[in-house]
């Protein structure tokens, strides 16, 4: 196992245009659904099928995005303490009432690249130094957890109130935008919401306890496109954008409504009731139908079919609806017609996406954990990272069946892992793994 020092800057990889197959370029993988191509290990342990490990230093919750021979992650160090986070113990703080307040110390918001196959760090940098205005969720918030997003040839870096960069994949700032507003979050629980990338267009969600709105930018020079206001209050649910019947939707799920915009305009196109509170989870798109949910306090799924306009609530466009076993924090994974969710409590559901039929419901694994982490699906077997530095491995299907449970001593996950090339990337809070299989 090779152990990489944080501060070794290294030469840089050649960069390809061409999506690799088997890339990670945004935080729900390359199909907006947490599912990979391909496979991946699914037996590690310290001492076992670990290709590299590298301290990451201070503190972020995004999600590594792959490209190619690159790993892009985003980290916020805090200007008094160099030296890696420490992992908090597992368990405890839910719901509301566990924002971080008063004055917060100034940060460094970093941009850090990888090689992929080694761990090496080829460069970082410092997108901006900043003195929030805004704690976060003492357990679960950071000021690096949204996840940045890459079309191969830029790398786009979205810090919520702190701006939004552009980088080419070797480090060069091409642009960068002050956005003007400074989020209000409820409770001050922390920003955290992905940027999503389509086309030329880069789309920003800013829904918080002020003038909430939406915001599409050209990706090439960072001006707006567009902006939608919204009648929203604090969510954390990213974008969605799908392609129906030839027209993109962009598609935000949230605590008054889902609302689905025309994606070249902004132009309002449904709207529908029905989520909970501190909606969270990505929105997952197949067949014609959006599924949303919420998963404290009103918890709730809806399964809605496009190709109507207006106000779609208590209408049979919403083809079913649940709130038994929906995610409160970890986004679903929709593959071959199943929809798999995963509670914070460690409860397990696998549902029929068409009908809402449960294969298996709220099952327990093997023993109490605690996630945040959002799963992932490659070659049949869902990818489960706990806060306890467990990953459990489950067979997927209409069967509940634990394949393998996977631990790493002393390590934490509230990052959702990523999957390229047959390799499996974790982020704990202290450091990144890649998990791979000696080539025979």
């Amino acid at each position: 196992m090779k152990h990489v020092g944080i501060l070794g800057l290294l030469g840089l990889l050649p960069v390809f245009a061409s999506e690799v197959p088997g890339d990670w370029p945004r935080w729900r993988g390359p199909f907006d659904n947490g599912a990979a191509r391909g496979s991946a290990p699914w037996k590690w342990s310290d001492q076992e099928n670990i290709a590299w490990k590298a301290a990451v230093p201070g503190k972020g919750h995004s999600s590594p995005v792959i490209w190619g021979g690159r790993l892009f992650i985003t980290t916020a160090v805090p200007s008094d303490a160099a030296a890696p986070a420490q992992a908090p113990e597992p368990g405890g703080a839910r719901g509301f009432g566990q924002g971080a307040q008063g004055e917060q110390p100034e940060h460094k918001l970093m941009v850090m690249a990888y090689d992929r196959q080694t761990g090496k760090l080829l460069w970082e940098r410092t997108a901006k130094t900043v003195k929030p205005h805004e704690g976060y969720h003492r357990r679960y918030g950071s000021f690096a957890s949204n996840s940045p997003v890459t079309d191969g040839q830029r790398l786009y870096v979205f810090f919520g109130s702190n701006g939004v960069f552009c980088y080419d994949l070797n480090g060069k700032l091409i642009w960068e935008r002050d956005t003007g507003v400074k989020l209000r979050m409820r409770n001050a629980f922390g920003e955290g919401t992905a940027a999503v990338l389509d086309g030329d267009t880069l789309y920003l969600n800013f829904d918080h306890e002020g003038d909430s709105f939406l915001l599409a930018l050209d990706k090439k020079t960072g001006k707006d496109r567009w902006k939608a206001n919204r009648q929203e209050i604090s969510n954390w649910a990213p974008p969605l954008i799908v392609d129906h019947e030839g027209a993109k939707q962009v598609v935000v799920a949230a605590p008054n409504k889902v609302r689905a915009y025309d994606a070249k305009d902004g132009s309002l196109i449904w709207e529908c009731a029905g989520l909970g509170a501190n909606t969270i989870p990505a929105p997952v798109y197949a067949n014609g139908v959006v599924y949303v949910m919420s998963g404290y306090r009103n918890p709730n799924l809806l399964a809605v079919k496009l190709g109507r306009k207006g106000d779609l609530s208590g209408t049979d466009a919403v083809l079913w609806t649940t709130n038994r076993g929906t995610s409160y924090t970890a986004s679903p994974v929709l593959h071959d017609g199943k929809l798999y969710m995963l509670t914070d409590s460690g409860m397990l559901s696998a549902l029929d996406a068409t009908t809402g039929k449960a294969f298996y419901e709220r099952v327990r694994l093997p023993k109490p954990y605690n996630f945040k982490a959002s799963p992932v699906a490659v070659d049949g077997k869902l990818y489960l990272s706990s806060e306890e530095g467990d990953v459990i491995v489950v067979k997927m299907g209409e069967a509940f069946e634990v394949l393998a449970t996977n631990t790493l001593a002393d390590q934490s996950f509230i990052a959702s892992p990523a999957v390229s090339q047959g390799d499996l990337y974790l982020r704990s809070q202290t450091h990144l793994f890649c998990i791979r299989e000696p080539k025979q």
